[in-house]
């Protein structure tokens, strides 16, 4: 009998390695793609299902509210509130002073700033150390925001108020003439040595709810002691509810003239 040749064995050996190795191959690709598919396709599916009502409960519970526009010595300040469930859960500056080093002290004290209105809830916040302008034009920007969030909720309330009760008469007029309680009221002018003072208050209930300066004196440093004492007089008149508030330290005629002024809206207010 004849003996298989050794190099015969090597040969056929080598043959079915090679065929083995082509078999694997080809297999592979066809998996992969499979199992890639699949695992791509349902993690996003997922996401789909939790974003969704997350994002529907977020549009329908927010909303922004804008301040006016405060105008500071070194550019306009103005501020955005996001309001959910009557609380401030976020608060920035669409506006601030920029260029030189306006642009160093508004990225100082602006972050710093929304922190605090956050967790004030209220313009009752500190003024950042070396931005005194922006912190005092973002604190009048702010309290006209809020202004506008109280002014809002009284409104849905009266009108919700209202349809309730369509059936009741006298709930109708109960709406009616709690909008007819809050009432606009400018002081006299007060002429001061550096310019005329004029406050404008607004009444609610008895108690003011805002108090702004339509004049007060300017140009020169009128215009620095005014951007100081006025936003401090704004808010210690509806603190206080009356007239009896401090005067600013360095503005002493802005302060009396503010004073004189708020007392005569106060009495044609009905005191």
């Amino acid at each position: 009998m004849r003996k298989s040749h050794p190099l015969r064995r090597v040969v056929l050996a080598t043959a079915g390695t090679v065929s083995a190795v082509v078999l694997l191959l080809s297999l592979k690709p066809s998996s992969d793609p499979t199992s890639a598919s699949a695992a791509g396709t349902a993690p996003s599916a997922a996401a789909a299902g939790q974003e969704s009502p997350q994002g529907g409960t977020g549009a329908a519970g927010a909303t922004t509210v804008t301040g006016d526009a405060t105008q500071t010595q070194y550019g306009v300040v103005q501020v955005r509130l996001t309001v959910a469930n009557g609380k401030i859960t976020q608060a920035e500056a669409i506006q601030a002073p920029k260029g030189g080093t306006s642009d160093q002290k508004t990225a100082l004290s602006v972050p710093q700033l929304n922190k605090e209105t956050v967790a004030a809830q209220s313009a009752n916040i500190d003024s950042v150390s070396g931005a005194t302008y922006t912190s005092t034009g973002y604190k009048q920007s702010l309290q006209s925001a809020l202004d506008k969030m109280k002014q809002a909720a009284s409104s849905s309330g009266s009108s919700s108020s209202g349809s309730s009760s369509g059936s009741s008469g006298s709930s109708g007029s109960s709406g009616s003439s709690g909008a007819a309680q809050a009432k606009t009221v400018t002081g006299q002018v007060a002429q001061t040595q550096y310019g005329a003072v004029q406050v404008r208050i607004t009444v609610s209930g008895g108690k003011i709810t805002k108090a702004e300066a339509v004049q007060a004196p300017k140009g020169g440093l009128s215009d620095q002691k005014t951007a100081l004492a006025v936003p401090k007089l704004n808010q210690e008149a509806v603190a206080a509810g009356n007239a009896n508030i401090d005067s600013v330290s360095g503005a002493t005629y802005t302060s009396t003239g503010y004073k004189q002024s708020l007392q005569s809206a106060l009495d044609q207010a009905g005191g």
